[in-house]
């Protein structure tokens, strides 16, 4: 048997994020706005879920791919100095590194542009057999906007699967606004969490109503997890629902706020919280990330996020 050496590897999207705002609305016609905030940080739904779990305490993994250029750079050393061991981040020798523009509204909305440069050509490659086998969590996010990698993502987890770990995944948003889940369905009878938000869990099912949108996407086999801003998350395992309120925090930039959830979430139950409180730990690192601009300044301590979860062990 393969000795562990990661509680996680994540497969996915590392960019950097440039985040300005607030705005109310984008005036074109070479007008020039001035915004309030503006910030330089490391971006990437499957990124920030990395940094989260490694704040948490976990030893964690990343599996992408970046440019040969400054941009690839900044986000290496990003993720290595917030304990993310990068050994299996591949440079592409030929397209640049994603990257992105986020321009955030007064009432919480945000606008997201992004240029996907090496992102379709990530794929299974970039994520070696060996590293599979030496992790007790394997996690991917962004899945529609790496298409290869999205053909290959069931055999992926499969065959971590077969080496012992778990597996969870974060679609997030698909650009096209298609929702084909032509490479989606394999990969979900292989996961065991999905962790969309409430939007994401809606197109996904076709259901308009949350609790049904849930228990769509769980006859396919995973336990889901929705992210429901304010109103809390909900997991859903079978037939049935389990729901927790937010924590409610003064919130700052909410930019990245369910890639922090989606590692609370996964940090508890490796650390074997049932699902309550490991649902309850998770909605805490959504809200506590919200204290600060970017999606990785204010990641909660697993202490702080406890504390904040109002549960006296720690797992």
């Amino acid at each position: 048997m393969t000795e562990v050496s990661y509680d996680l590897v994540v497969i996915g999207d590392v960019n950097p994020d440039v985040v300005v705002g607030p705005v109310d609305g984008l005036a074109f016609g070479q007008r020039e706005q001035l915004v309030e905030h503006g910030r330089l940080v490391l971006g990437g739904s499957a990124a920030i879920m990395a940094c989260g779990a490694a704040r948490l305490g976990l030893t964690v993994a990343f599996a992408g791919r970046v440019g040969d250029d400054a941009a690839g750079a900044f986000v290496r050393q990003a993720l290595e100095s917030r304990g993310v061991d990068v050994t299996h981040l591949t440079v592409d020798p030929q397209l640049p590194t994603p990257l992105t523009a986020i321009v955030t509204t007064g009432d919480g909305d945000r606008a997201i542009l992004t240029s996907s440069g090496c992102l379709a050509a990530t794929g299974p490659e970039d994520v070696p057999p060996g590293l599979l086998a030496s992790a007790r969590h394997v996690h991917s996010g962004s899945f529609f906007l790496m298409p290869l990698l999205a053909r290959s993502l069931a055999e992926v987890f499969d065959q971590a699967r077969a080496h012992g770990a778990t597996t969870s995944l974060d679609t997030n948003d698909d650009p096209a606004a298609m929702w084909d889940r032509t490479f989606l369905d394999p990969v979900l009878k292989v996961t065991d969490v999905l962790l969309p938000n409430a939007a994401e869990a809606r197109a996904l099912s076709g259901a308009d109503q949350l609790d049904d949108a849930a228990r769509s996407l769980a006859r396919y086999g995973p336990t889901v997890v929705v992210k429901d801003g304010a109103d809390g998350a909900l997991a859903c395992t079978g037939a049935d629902l389990l729901r927790v309120g937010a924590v409610p925090v003064e919130p700052v930039d909410a930019v990245g706020a369910g890639d922090s959830f989606d590692a609370g979430f996964v940090a508890a139950r490796l650390r074997g919280l049932d699902l309550r409180d490991a649902l309850t730990v998770a909605a805490a690192c959504g809200s506590l990330s919200t204290r600060a601009h970017g999606g990785t300044a204010a990641q909660p301590t697993w202490d702080e996020a406890c504390a904040a979860a109002d549960l006296k062990g720690n797992g």
